[in-house]
């Protein structure tokens, strides 16, 4: 592959591993043949535990070993920020998920028989599964000790005049919408492995998006000194969110503790997973927007209410995440936004690709299209009027210090054929079919912003092979940072990319650099990365010139050592490597991600789960649909992505990024529909929770806006998460521009739409 450079599309060094079969999934681990852990889980949506009964389990043929509550010699709860989610239930079921008791088993087989065979008496309990009911006075309360009762968390903001200043408006509209959960699918479903010994202590290998934070929760829910954890992220299968936070580690650790110097193992099969992962937080959004008569936005209210579940699960960040973002990425002077994040017996939620974004871009956007029918103006005129620009202040108040190029998003999508010659497309539409092009404007914060230090730590080594060594702290869940890693060494260093090594996250080798979420990944990392390649180049270049006998200045690395031009010398890197000590041979490097002030009068808690950041993303995203009037099918025909994320380090990468988005985007948007009755989810599998295939995506067109973000490692910034923000706006207003209708739930399956169609109006 040769030496690489950035903003040149490079094809990912994993990619033959894993075309071939040859990469390592954490669903891969067989080592010391493992037994098998299997879980009893409640069925019900609330109860009381009357008694649970292991003995007929314990009975079935190749079973060795059945645990309960009373073998969590830990704190026996987790939680990110609130362990309000027990390891294994010891009195209360809140939602049907959890988990009562595990089984070990010689076989796979085994281990479900004897889950099946676990006796568990359940004295069920009135339960909540609407947000809004769940806040009144009598409703059944999830957690008896939460002295908010099922209030989770709330935030507000209110600047300028506030919901007074709709009174001002020459046009007001307002919209109301609801959107269920959303199933991240991942292929690879929870797995893991896991073996203890009093000498080693516990080690877990998981598909997991948060390996150091996995590592502190184990040890205090079962009680084990931090120490003596480790745990071993190999590649994941996807995770988008579902895997931040512990999913099997817990009992798997558990499990291996019971039965010292024996590895044990586990794999969920997909209806398991569907059951017990959390899912995108369903949302209840109530908006008013106010516009003087030119278009000049005055005023945004809302109310937004997350179902966040039975248990946090990032519930509270997710929220503020959204309020952050609830007015859009738009000029406005007077807002009143109030969001809740409320418990109920719903399957736990939790971070998405998004996190809380998606649900108030689908009503924010929404409600700016109905605010350019209503004033009579092109909808991408009203978002350029309003858009936010560097040094403008945000809907929170604050001022925008990043990098934007929003305005000349906009301005590339007014340009754009689909949006240009929009209304010549829509008439090529065939018999029964009706077309139509939507629009959505959106950002998107980057890193955890004050919910926590956003810190990375990159360490790298050059070998006595010559070769050098990066230990990625982070996750690579699929999205491709592992590559854009060696990429970087391969350009500091200009060294081969196939020279570069990569040590997956391993606390025991890595350094800690916080979860693979938040689009901080690469943003954070590779500036961490950055420093430590630049400190290891010094000392490389040092040692060469005392090998060489010429000034650091007049040397150059080259493809294996490092050269005089000069005089022609050479060394060799390996040959180096062995006259420096072990020591010199590492570099590290660590960075923080700046932070915005807190918001004036914002409680501490709410700037505590993350109100407000100082960088963002930004895109401007265009749909064509069309629409069968005789089935309600809308069909997604063209799409176009126009982003702005600063500098392209793989162009390649940023693309696969933004087509990956999309297209989760466009199922959120269409056909994920999961289907909750009394807190038990009724699509359980992949036949009848329908996420797009590769038939059901359209060509995404990716366009690039590269601005230039100081904070960001040569000038990138984070986009992850931000394409999945925008198709479901960018549909539901093509659905509008076609048919007239704008249904108040979504996703808009076929009998949805085809039900608006025939009333002529919302429909549900």
């Amino acid at each position: 592959m040769g030496v690489s450079e950035p903003g040149v599309a490079e094809p990912r060094v994993d990619a033959r591993a894993k075309v071939t079969g040859s990469y390592r999934y954490a669903a891969d681990y067989y080592e010391g043949r493992p037994l098998w852990v299997a879980v009893r889980r409640a069925g019900l949506a609330h109860a009381r535990v009357v008694s649970i009964d292991t003995s007929k389990a314990q009975a079935v043929d190749g079973v060795v070993q059945v645990l309960t509550h009373h073998d969590v010699r830990g704190s026996g709860r987790h939680g990110v920020v609130r362990a309000d989610q027990p390891v294994l239930v010891s009195d209360k079921v809140r939602h049907a998920g959890d988990a009562i008791a595990i089984v070990i088993g010689r076989t796979r087989q085994a281990a479900e028989a004897g889950a099946r065979a676990v006796e568990v008496q359940l004295e069920e309990l009135p339960a909540v599964f609407d947000p809004i009911e769940a806040l009144k006075p009598g409703a059944p309360i999830v957690h008896e000790d939460n002295p908010r009762g099922n209030l989770l968390l709330e935030g507000r903001v209110v600047r300028g005049k506030g919901a007074q200043a709709l009174e001002e408006c020459d046009v007001v509209v307002e919209l109301a919408l609801e959107l269920g959960a959303q199933e991240h699918a991942y292929l690879e479903t929870e797995a893991g492995w896991a073996c203890y010994s009093e000498e080693e202590g516990l080690v877990v290998v998981a598909s997991t998006q948060s390996p150091f934070r996995d590592r502190m929760e184990l040890a205090r829910a079962l009680g084990l000194d931090v120490e003596k954890v480790r745990v071993i992220a190999p590649g994941c299968g996807g995770a988008f969110g579902g895997k931040d936070g512990l999913s099997i580690q817990h009992l798997l650790g558990l499990a291996a503790m019971s039965l010292p110097g024996q590895a044990v193992k586990m794999w969920l099969g997909r209806e398991e997973s569907f059951i017990a992962s959390p899912k995108r937080h369903p949302a209840k959004l109530f908006y008013r927007l106010g516009a003087r008569a030119d278009g000049q936005l005055v005023a945004v209210v809302a109310d937004i209410w997350f179902d966040t579940g039975a248990y946090d699960h990032l519930g509270g960040a997710v929220t503020m995440l959204g309020l952050e973002h609830a007015a859009g990425p738009y000029r406005v002077e007077n807002v009143q936004l109030h969001a809740r994040c409320v418990y109920t017996n719903n399957p736990v939620a939790g971070p998405f690709r998004g996190f809380g974004v998606p649900q108030v871009a689908a009503a924010m956007e929404q409600a700016m299209d109905e605010l350019a029918r209503r004033l009579g103006m092109d909808p991408l005129e009203l978002r350029a009027k309003n858009a936010l620009a560097r040094g403008d202040k945000t809907p929170m108040g604050h001022t925008l210090e990043c990098s934007c190029a929003l305005g000349e998003c906009i301005r590339r999508a007014m340009e754009h054929p689909l949006w240009r010659q929009r209304e010549a497309w829509k008439a090529q539409g065939g018999v029964h079919k009706r077309r139509g092009v939507g629009v959505a404007c959106v950002f998107h914060a980057m890193g955890y912003g004050p919910l926590i230090p956003d810190v990375a730590g990159a360490k790298v080594e050059l070998t006595t092979e010559g070769k050098v060594r990066v230990f990625c702290g982070v996750v690579d869940m699929g999205q491709g940072n592992n590559p854009t890693m060696a990429q970087l060494a391969s350009w500091v260093l200009c060294q081969p990319v196939e020279n570069i090594e990569l040590v997956e996250p391993d606390t025991a080798k890595c350094l800690a650099s916080g979860s693979s979420s938040a689009s901080r990944t690469t943003y954070t990392f590779a500036n961490a990365l950055l420093i430590a390649l630049n400190r290891l180049k010094a000392v490389i270049l040092g040692r060469a010139s005392e090998v060489l006998l010429a000034p650091e200045k007049e040397l150059e690395l080259v493809p294996g050592a490092v050269e005089h031009p000069p005089t022609g010398r050479v060394v060799a890197l390996g040959a180096l490597a062995k006259v420096m000590g072990e020591a010199e041979r590492v570099a590290v490097g660590r960075w923080r991600a700046p932070v915005a002030a807190p918001l004036p009068g914002q409680p501490q808690e709410t700037v505590f789960h993350g109100l407000v950041h100082k960088v963002y993303s930004f895109a401007v995203h265009l749909a064509g649909v069309e629409v069968d009037e005789l089935t309600g099918e809308v069909r997604v025909v063209k799409y176009v992505a126009i982003t702005d994320c600063g500098r392209l380090i793989n162009p390649q990468a940023a693309e696969q990024q933004v087509q990956g988005g999309v297209v989760q985007g466009l199922g959120y948007a269409l056909s994920e529909e999961m289907i909750v009755d009394k807190g038990r989810i009724l699509t359980r599998d992949l036949s009848t929770y329908l996420v797009p295939t590769a038939m059901d995506a359209p060509q995404v067109e990716c366009i690039f806006v590269q601005s230039h973000e100081p904070s960001g490692p040569l000038g990138m910034k984070g986009m992850g998460e931000l394409p999945t923000n925008a198709p479901m706006p960018a549909v539901a207003n093509a659905l509008a521009d076609a048919c007239g209708i704008r249904p108040g739930r979504m996703p808009l399956t076929p009998e949805r739409v085809l039900m608006a169609m025939v009333e002529g109006g919302d429909g549900d």
